[in-house]
């Protein structure tokens, strides 16, 4: 009898587990996608990017995986505040919740820039002379009609008078694949950097209007996957200088003698998958670029340039994050104009320790390496002190760093710009804090090193990579 028993016991025992297992689904069927926050954006906007659509069926580990992916390509359209997301499960089926926070998009602000490349330059190499500063208004509204699609207006007065007016539809077909951007530019100025002499600017100083661009450009853009972007760009330059820019350096415009207008063409191609567009812990950017001044068509003209560039970020243990960030160019005729040659000291492409010099050279190889500790990640709640809903938290975090980069400019004229740090291996090492916080700011502060010693700390603002 008792064996009798033990048997019973057992066998209900692996009906009851079995009932029990039966009760949950192999698979999820997300049934309804839930937005709520977007006020103003459209919902296709949102949707566009998800990595998931109605009908699909996961289990619950890799739908989590997928609606934390699609959290992120939300938060990185830079046009919400802060993005949640959660799943609501009945029986077999799925509600995914999305809630954000939109930001402010139309934002007229009075504008006071720094005319130099940096704020160290202006600091270091320019006196903090107050004098050259950029002031006047832009008006930008990065959500014109819900679409993504952004309104800018630029009028500019003091060191570098400037005026462009551009639109950008990210989305002009029924997939949401191609969009189109286009505008107008002018410029005029007194001060420009008319060469660059000892691997530094040098400003030509006079009071008269030395140098005028002005232009326009149309850029097709192409997403046919979620992460793949295509960009052409076709834009059309007329610039003059003055006779004294053309004595100061003849080789600004060369045979152009005071003017030379040009067209350019432009393809680029990137494949993003970082975790966040301003500030990235995990994922990979690859960037790839073909320009070409002149099409041919220029006397005067005909440069090209190709670049290649691989950012990688890397968590590695709790708080502590690595990245490594490789680029590269070439560049063809071996001899270009002035305005045309581009090595270190622009675009965030520099080796650190080297941050008050611009190396002029044809080609150049940077690979640059940090290693970073995440010391505080909150949200600060200031409603009280700030009723604007997109201002009333402010999201903060605190990152300490060490860095080492190692770069080359290979430059086939250095006797045109007197270069001392051209073709050589270039060193550079320190440690850095960074702030992170709201509308596609980090704030930056170094304490870099090179190779020679020359040491200096440093300060600047990140708006993107």
């Amino acid at each position: 009898m008792k064996v009798v028993l033990n048997f019973l016991f057992i066998f209900f025992s692996f009906i009851a587990c079995w009932e029990v297992k039966a009760q949950v689904p192999d698979s999820l069927i997300v049934q309804k996608i839930s937005i709520t926050g977007n006020e103003r954006t459209n919902n296709s906007i949102i949707l566009r990017e998800m990595s998931l659509s109605l009908g699909q069926a996961f289990v619950l580990s890799e739908l989590e995986k997928e609606v934390e992916r699609s959290r992120r390509n939300i938060f990185n359209t830079n046009l919400f505040i802060w993005v949640v997301a959660d799943i609501e499960t009945v029986v077999d089926s799925a509600v995914i919740n999305i809630e954000v926070k939109e930001k402010l998009y139309l934002l007229p602000l009075p504008i006071l820039y720094l005319a130099d490349r940096s704020f160290n330059e202006w600091w270091y190499n320019r006196d903090h002379d107050i004098t050259r500063v950029i002031y006047g208004l832009q008006l930008n509204h990065s959500n014109l009609t819900g679409n993504a699609d952004v309104l800018k207006l630029k009028a500019y007065g003091g060191f570098i008078p400037y005026f462009e007016l551009s639109y950008a539809k990210p989305y002009i077909d029924s997939r949401q694949r191609m969009g189109l951007r286009g505008g107008v530019f002018f410029s005029r100025q007194k001060s420009f950097p008319v060469r660059t002499w000892e691997d530094k600017l040098d400003f030509l100083e006079t009071e008269e209007k030395s140098r005028r661009r002005l232009g326009a450009f149309v850029e097709y853009n192409l997403r046919n996957a979620l992460y793949h972007f295509h960009t052409l760009y076709l834009g059309f330059t007329d610039l003059s200088i003055s006779d004294s820019a053309k004595a100061v350096n003849p080789n600004y415009l060369g045979n152009a003698e005071n003017r030379l207008p040009y067209f350019t063409f432009q393809y680029d191609y990137r494949f993003d998958q970082r975790d966040n567009f301003l500030y990235p812990l995990e994922g990979q950017v690859i960037n790839l670029s073909l320009v070409n001044y002149g099409m041919g068509i220029s006397d005067f003209v005909n440069h090209t340039r190709i670049g290649a560039e691989y950012f990688g970020f890397l968590p590695i243990h709790g708080k502590l994050y690595a990245d490594f960030k490789f680029r590269s160019q070439v560049s063809f005729p071996k001899k270009q104009l002035y305005p045309f040659v581009l090595g270190f000291g622009y675009r965030n492409a520099l080796v650190r320790g080297y941050e008050l010099n611009v190396i002029d050279g044809q080609h150049f190889a940077l690979a640059q390496t940090d290693l970073k500790f995440e010391l505080l990640k909150r949200t600060l709640n200031i409603s009280k002190f700030l009723k604007i809903k997109q201002f009333n938290s402010v999201p903060l975090s605190i990152f300490a760093r060490s860095f080492i980069d190692v770069g080359y400019v290979k430059n086939y004229f250095p006797e045109l710009s007197k270069s001392n740090l051209s073709n050589k291996a270039l060193l550079g090492y320190g440690l850095g804090l960074d702030l992170v916080t709201f509308y596609e700011t980090v704030l930056k502060l170094n304490y870099s090193v090179n190779q020679t010693g020359f040491n200096k700390v440093y300060f600047g603002v990140q708006r993107a990579l």
